[in-house]
């Protein structure tokens, strides 16, 4: 069964109008990235062509913007000293840089910035004190991305352990202290909320007790919390519906697991990379897809998997597939982008700057490694609509690809400055969060 039917359905449900498929509520919107095509999209643009408008955001934050009408959503964690800057393309996490952990104040802030204009409508600080953790210099004391169901938006924060819920209005409905735990390697935390059916989903993997858990999402309170095997991992859960039933998919470094709503362990999946994973599970045309891509490791799966499993369904030696992982590929995962399914096509943008095109039902090759632009890096996620594919570079740059399994650049967009969260895309409208802005790329008559 296609999950985009049912995410859609819960749309409607949540606003009762049929403007359900312009709303881009989590991380990747409804469809993986996959945004309804609008002849008013834009495929050009620079910092002065085809800005609608760009907001300053202070402080520094990786969080996706989410949007939902007039709202978008975007956090943000801002020091009261002087913060190490981020570093584009950094080869080998561990050799390139170290880990840091603040002495200053910090304040982290929910905004919520008009779509059509760009002013802020509202800010609220969420918290105030000195981080509890450690970080990753390439990595935010804000990179969570909020959730919306329209009504409210739900805001995690891993690196100080909070979730709280806010209307529209940006009255705080609720809050609750979860508790911040160091990461295996100080690097800090990044896996966003996901909302399904009234409950908030959330994975924390740390080095003093990993968890999944469950939260209602009108009161706050804990349905359900389990513990899990792993050392640390910063990718978002993915919630499955299928013809069978609902599963909560959460990828690891030594499993992958799926849990029923109730946080009843349903299948688990070995033979992923050596490292944390940072990619997100995704759904499409019935097939679940995981991956994991470190660098260096011998293991850089991308799964695809059908439903129905149960127990253990990882691969024995020697098999490419079985009754539930339609097939495998060893050596074809990312380190840090998620995979997209568009069209006839499964892509991979690896980090170094190389994307790849598979069969998304087989499995069977494309086109190999093509190579984007020399020096180029990549951290955001992939993202399609038009028949084009985008992606976005560490430096700025969102380079536009022709869709399908002929491999071709059609152009290259530059703002001019770092960015590596997700983009989101509502209506005829693409918003860009670099270090510093916030952008709505489009035409100022669009919606």
């Amino acid at each position: 069964m296609n999950r985009i039917l049912p995410m859609f359905a819960v749309a409607l449900l949540w606003i009762g109008h049929a403007s359900a498929v312009e709303q881009w509520p989590q991380f990747r919107g409804l469809r993986a990235g996959v945004a309804p095509d609008n002849p008013d999209l834009p495929d050009v643009w620079s910092e002065t062509q085809n800005v609608v408008w760009k907001t300053g955001i202070p402080g520094q934050g990786w969080s996706s913007p989410v949007v939902w009408d007039v709202h978008v959503f975007i956090t943000t964690a801002i020091s009261s000293g002087n913060e190490p800057a981020p570093i584009e393309g950094i080869s080998d996490p561990f050799a390139d840089v170290a880990t840091t952990k603040s002495d200053a104040t910090h304040r982290w802030v929910l905004y919520d910035v008009d779509a059509k204009t760009g002013s802020v409508r509202w800010q609220r600080d969420l918290l105030r004190g000195l981080p509890p953790i450690m970080r990753h210099i390439r990595n935010s004391y804000a990179t969570e991305t909020p959730v919306t169901d329209g009504q409210r938006v739900y805001v995690y924060l891993g690196s100080v352990g909070v979730l709280t819920a806010f209307d529209l209005n940006g009255s705080e409905v609720w809050r609750r202290e979860i508790g911040a735990f160091e990461s295996n390697q100080g690097w800090g935390m990044a896996s966003s909320p996901v909302l399904h059916n009234g409950r908030l989903y959330l994975v924390n993997d740390n080095k003093v007790q990993s968890f999944v858990a469950a939260f209602d999402a009108k009161t706050g309170d804990q349905i359900w919390k389990v513990n899990r095997d792993e050392p640390e991992s910063w990718s978002t859960p993915e919630v499955w519906e299928h013809a069978s039933r609902t599963e909560i998919v959460t990828s690891g470094s030594r499993r992958v697991r799926s849990y029923a709503t109730d946080g009843t362990l349903l299948w688990e999946l070995g033979g992923m990379s050596d490292f944390g994973p940072i990619p997100t599970p995704f759904v499409q045309d019935g097939l679940l897809y995981v991956s994991s891509g470190y660098p260096g490791s011998e293991r850089r799966p991308v799964f695809a998997i059908r439903p129905g499993g149960s127990g253990d369904i990882s691969l024995k030696k020697g098999e490419t597939s079985n009754a539930y992982i339609a097939w495998f590929q060893p050596v074809l995962g990312s380190y840090q982008t998620s995979g997209l399914v568009y069209g006839d096509c499964y892509y991979t943008l690896l980090d170094r700057g190389f994307l790849l095109c598979n069969d998304p039902k087989t499995g069977e090759p494309l086109y190999g490694r093509q190579r984007i632009a020399a020096g180029a890096n990549f951290a955001a996620s992939p993202w399609a609509y038009n028949g084009k594919v985008f992606l976005l570079s560490e430096e700025g740059d969102t380079w536009v690809i022709q869709g399908g399994r002929e491999f071709k650049i059609l152009g290259k967009n530059a703002l001019g400055e770092m960015a590596m969260a997700t983009p989101a895309v509502s209506g005829s409208a693409l918003f860009i969060r670099t270090q510093s802005k916030l952008y709505r790329i489009g035409k100022a008559s669009g919606k």
